[in-house]
């Protein structure tokens, strides 16, 4: 399975709940998440997606450990499993 399709099948589960995943792109800053997560009542996550087994880069655990740190949750998705075990935590 493709990265590309983990992230459609993403887009569409987070919709279907009424939240909006958003492409994330920071112009001067690499290695940000792929996807922001609005979720209804307030609830923002970060999403990095990767091809089943791939790991994140450096940069990327870099990122995500800045990113934890002020507080925001920053999940990594690699399989259908992966979003449906990620959007059971969306709705808790």
């Amino acid at each position: 399975m493709l990265e590309s399709e983990i992230e459609s099948r993403l887009k569409l589960e987070v919709e279907k709940r009424g939240g909006l995943a958003l492409k994330f792109v920071s112009p001067g800053m690499a290695g940000v998440p792929d996807r922001v997560v609005l979720m209804p009542n307030g609830k923002v996550v970060f999403v990095e997606l990767k091809a089943p087994k791939k790991k994140m880069r450096p940069l990327q655990l870099k990122r995500k450990k800045q990113f934890e740190t002020l507080g925001f949750k920053v999940y990594l998705i690699d399989s259908i499993q992966g979003i449906k075990d990620f959007m059971e935590d969306m709705i808790v």
